[in-house]
């Protein structure tokens, strides 16, 4: 793949057009003073939507925590402190 180099203030002016680029592959460095700062390139993998509905089957029959879960990481850390 090609990469795009351009300053901050060129990035500032066409930052679609450069998100566009990212999106088909190519990787595009922004520079401030010549040096590079930062770097725009496609995700590693796509986000699936989570599905609720799904989760919530899921979790339905968990029974409740006897605790609040800061409790109880607070009690665990303090044994293992002692």
């Amino acid at each position: 793949m090609e990469n795009t180099v351009v300053s901050l203030a060129e990035a500032k002016a066409h930052l679609s057009e450069l998100t566009d680029k990212a999106a088909q592959g190519e990787t595009v460095i922004i520079t401030k003073r010549g040096k590079p700062v930062a770097q725009m390139s496609t995700p590693d993998k796509p986000r699936r939507p989570i599905d609720l509905a799904a989760l919530q089957r899921l979790t339905a029959d968990q029974p409740m925590q006897a605790q609040p879960a800061g409790e109880f990481v607070r009690a665990v850390r303090d044994q293992a402190r002692y």
